[in-house]
């Protein structure tokens, strides 16, 4: 990662220059302040980043590698299309990956966010002139627009971003064609667009960097000028694909500017297919993208901090936050499993490489900051830091920087990297704000109580004469934390520190004194005269627990403490094919592991082959293959289905080594990785998973899969009950056989076998409805050797 210029000085001149012309369609930004719109709603209120300072532990060095990255990134990169797009000379290339593709621009949003988080700590003086600079050149790409437009997207196949601001013009227009992540032939260009309105807002905010709000107001006039004219349903149906939090941009817009416009914009972008079967506090999540719907409650819990106007809003953030912890979530606080919610409390089912999206903690420990300001809970942050300590923690790899966009819950999974300049995956962005905020969350101001609620090693200087306090820690490593006073405010204050639900025997000290245990809602409140020198000790000794799954109690995870472990069953850049680790044993799980060495976190059992496995803490096995669940059984139920188990690993590892490619439809990446085309059909959400449905007449599919040599089985992937169904199916336009469903119904997923030419060139299927009734996929397989009829 090498530094990279910001450009021209005379450039940077200019760009402030032009940041004024922004307010010819801004309605007037400039001098603008926060409106204390949310106060009767916000008990409980973060203390500013700039008053912490993080001392040495792993969260330090995760910031630190974090802010290494975004120094390295070129803003001229990452302005590329905003430039193109505007017709200015461009700076530099493109970067690759995603932002070579339509969704272009999404990044850029991102490090706005991530670098003004960084200046907001520590007034970074490198990522402050980069603000300043990006934000002048992004008034000058608005300036050139004209019209507020600013925007780096383009179509499908295309790189020219001319293409991504037609698809804006055309809604204007009510020329609407939306599919879950595809809005007129590009890559949701309304989730890329709130990405760079939510980067310039915290640009303002956090980092106060000159006409960042002007450039923002110009950009969320823009786009509300588009859906002015629409009707609510053209609205709604530009709200069928992915479009971040939107709504939640336009919200806070409006906290910043007392504008009412920005507050009616925000409710008419409330997507009501998904929103009001939650405020009914009703799960309908099985079957949806998880994350293009946490954003969406995120906005609705801003809008109830703003207006408070409407009780739902509140009511949908409660539920959501609860439906998810609780009913769709793994050990380690993610969610998904191919970046899709499942059915309710069935995750056993769904143990894959592809498991919590890590874009996914991020947005859901977002709306946990908000619900704990409207009413202090414990139990809301031992869910934010189980999922901080054990997810997002694990997603960054301190060493070198780089994110992981899934997290495997696999047997035998392992983490996939990005690059540093060829990959920028949503998780990438998100990944930039996590590693840049590690000090946001740590203490809290309500009243005359100050909250404790993550234990990480800082020091807190609060201004004025406030409490000035060292937080010194081996947590999570270690059980003891150590509050020191450096300085107190005049008279009496209460301190409130979180003790975890996890921790059976917490034990809190004042210079020596031992108190007694805390409230009902997780905090022990300690409120006294306090001076320098005073001390407060806690202890929270970690002990061993099980957590089964809700749909399998044979199924099971084992927490130490605050940490999620995981069986280390190789190293990553080795293959994995032996049997995932199975312990045996009688009583309760918690007890087939005992303690091994000196180290808190660090334990051993023994598989049912009778090899020793080592447990060491999840997040940390940054380079390892890991076991995170494992089957428990008893010596009864060992004797009646351990034949049976080994045999299934058997055929997975067989079905793994076999398996060429594989395209799951109806979802976003994989469809993208694989150039999924299709028409005369749409995306269907059944039976637990996403899929493609072709119309009789016309319908069909396209899709490009990896071959090699030797003989080869296309499989696709049906629902059995959906009997009769008929298509035509062709490889590089030759036809290889025709895709028909057996006339009896049946439940589970099955797979028709049909065979494929062998090559070293990908393939372009094709499948075509041909019979009088729809035919829905939801899979495709490119499988060595022979098939098999289930799935």
């Amino acid at each position: 990662m090498a530094g990279n210029d910001l450009g021209g000085g005379a450039a940077t001149r200019r760009g402030f220059l032009l940041a004024s012309t922004a307010l010819a369609f801004a309605g007037g930004a400039a001098g603008a302040a926060p409106i204390a719109v949310d106060a009767a709603r916000i008990a409980v209120r973060p203390v500013p980043a700039r008053h912490i300072a993080l001392k040495p532990s792993i969260f330090s060095r995760a910031q630190d590698a974090n802010r290494a990255y975004l120094v390295s990134l070129s803003p001229d990169r990452l302005l590329h299309n905003f430039h193109k797009g505007a017709g200015l000379p461009v700076k530099a290339p493109v970067y690759g990956g995603w932002e070579a593709q339509s969704i272009a621009g999404h990044t850029l949003g991102h490090w706005l966010t991530a670098c003004s988080l960084q200046v907001a700590h520590t007034g970074d003086p490198v990522l402050r002139e980069r603000l300043a600079y990006t934000v002048a050149e992004l008034a000058r790409v608005q300036a050139a627009h004209g019209d507020g437009y600013v925007g780096g997207t383009t179509r499908w196949g295309q790189d020219d971003p001319v293409g991504g601001k037609q698809v804006f013009e055309e809604l204007r227009r009510g020329d609407i064609r939306s599919s879950r992540f595809s809005l007129n032939d590009g890559w949701v260009p309304v989730y890329t667009w709130h990405k760079v309105h939510a980067g310039l807002l915290d640009a303002h905010e956090l980092a106060g960097t000159p006409g960042a709000l002007d450039v923002a107001v110009g950009v969320a006039g823009y786009f509300a000028g588009v859906i002015d004219g629409l009707s609510d349903e053209q609205v709604q149906k530009i709200l069928v694909t992915e479009h971040g939090g939107i709504n939640e941009a336009y919200a806070q817009t409006y906290a910043l500017t007392g504008d009412k416009r920005w507050l009616k914009v925000a409710r008419r972008l409330r997507h009501k297919a998904v929103l009001d079967p939650i405020a009914a506090e009703r799960d309908a999540l099985a079957g949806l993208h998880a994350n293009t719907q946490i954003p969406k409650v995120i906005g609705l819990a801003r809008l109830h901090e703003v207006a408070g106007d409407d009780p739902g809003e509140a009511i949908a953030a409660r539920f959501f936050h609860r439906a998810v912890t609780r009913d769709h979530s793994y050990v380690i606080g993610g969610n998904s499993d191919r970046e899709h919610f499942g059915k309710p409390r069935q995750i056993a089912r769904h143990m894959a490489e592809t498991t919590c999206e890590a874009c996914n903690s991020y947005n859901m420990l977002k709306l946990t900051r908000h619900l704990w300001s409207w009413k202090p809970d414990g139990a809301l942050f031992d869910y934010y830091e189980r999922a901080q300590l054990n997810h997002i923690m694990a997603h960054q790899r301190p060493g070198d920087g780089r994110f992981v966009y899934f997290m495997p819950m696999a047997a035998g999974g392992r983490r996939s990297y990005s690059t540093y300049e060829d990959s920028f995956w949503c998780c990438v962005g998100s990944g930039m704000e996590s590693h840049a905020k590690h000090a946001d969350s740590i203490w809290w101001t309500g009243g005359e109580t100050l909250y404790l609620n993550l234990f990480i090693p800082s020091r807190l200087d609060l201004p004025d004469g406030d409490f000035a306090i060292d937080l010194d820690t081996a947590y999570p490593a270690g059980s003891k934390i150590a509050l020191t006073i450096a300085r107190a405010p005049h008279g009496e204050r209460e301190i409130a520190l979180r003790l975890p639900a996890w921790c059976a025997n917490p034990q809190v000290r004042v210079n020596g004194r031992l108190l007694g245990a805390g409230g009902g809602d997780g905090y022990l409140r300690i409120r006294r005269r306090w001076g320098a020198g005073d001390r407060i000790e806690l202890s929270l000794p970690a002990h061993l627990r099980a957590e089964p799954t809700p749909d399998d109690p044979n199924l099971t995870a084992f927490v130490s403490g605050p940490l999620v472990l995981a069986a280390d069953v190789g190293l990553a850049d080795r293959p994995f094919e032996r049997a995932a680790p199975a312990l045996r044993g009688e009583g309760p799980p918690a007890g087939l592991l005992r303690k091994l060495g000196r180290d808190e976190h660090t334990y051993v059992g023994r598989t049912v082959q009778g090899e020793p496995v080592v447990f060491t803490p999840f997040y940390a096995q940054y380079d390892n293959r890991t076991a995170v669940y494992l089957p428990t059984f008893t010596k009864a139920r060992w004797a009646a289905e351990g034949k049976a188990f080994l045999a299934a690993e058997e055929a997975r590892i067989d079905t793994v080594a076999r398996t060429v490619d594989t395209v799951y439809l109806g979802e976003q990446q994989p469809e993208v990785d694989h150039r999924v085309a299709a028409a005369n059909g749409e995306i269907i959400q059944l039976n637990g998973r996403s899929g493609r449905k072709l119309n009789p007449g016309g319908g069909w599919l396209e899709a490009t899969l990896a071959r090699r040599a030797g003989p080869l089985t296309l499989q696709l992937v049906y629902w059995g009950a959906d009997v009769g169904q008929s298509a035509r199916v062709l490889a590089d336009g030759a036809p290889v056989g025709v895709f028909t469903t057996p006339a009896g119904k049946r439940d589970g997923f099955f797979a028709v076998d049909l065979p494929l030419p062998p090559g070293a060139a990908p393939a372009r299927v094709r499948i075509e409805a041909d019979g009088g009734k729809p035919v829905v996929v939801y899979e495709l397989r490119v499988m060595a050797g022979g098939g098999a009829s289930a799935a």
